[in-house]
């Protein structure tokens, strides 16, 4: 089983969009019994809230629902839990550092590394822009499916 944790700032954009684009994604190839997702915030600010509305309305738009997704925060004990801590941007990966006391099994990546072009998923809070934030979601978990496949030989 792999365990992916995706990560942003508040969990109610970025890394909820990616935790649901996942699970669409691996139900879809077949792996739901050996691919297992959550999302977690480098914050706690909006623990306990529902995904934002407009990054709601974007995954409905594309024929996901996130009904009952709640904003928590990451943990120190998440690290050993997880096989890939995927940050959505390089703030979140020095918090998810700072959290978790360091990576020494080099499992902390950020989402776009998994695309030939990487960069950084933007926050579609402060840009408005949930249409780029989904697109750049979409392919950085294709991405990381790609290489699952490729690490499991599935």
């Amino acid at each position: 089983m792999v365990k992916i944790l995706f990560v942003c700032l508040g969990n109610i954009c970025r890394s909820p969009m990616a935790e649901f684009v996942m699970k669409k994604l691996v139900e879809e190839a077949g792996l739901s019994n050996c691919v297992y997702v959550e999302s977690a915030a480098t914050s706690a600010e909006e623990i306990g809230n529902p995904v934002y509305p407009p990054a709601r309305r974007e995954l409905l738009k594309h024929g996901i629902d996130c009904t009952g997704k709640a904003a928590r925060q990451l943990r120190r004990r998440d690290y050993p839990q997880f096989d890939l801590l995927i940050g959505m941007d390089r703030a979140n990966l020095r918090a998810m550092q700072r959290i978790c006391g360091g990576d020494p099994e080099h499992k902390m990546r950020l989402l776009l590394d998994f695309i030939p072009r990487g960069g950084e998923v933007a926050d579609p809070w402060y840009t408005g822009d949930f249409e780029t934030t989904w697109q750049d979601v979409e392919e950085g978990c294709r991405g990381v499916l790609a290489e699952i496949r490729r690490r499991e030989g599935a």
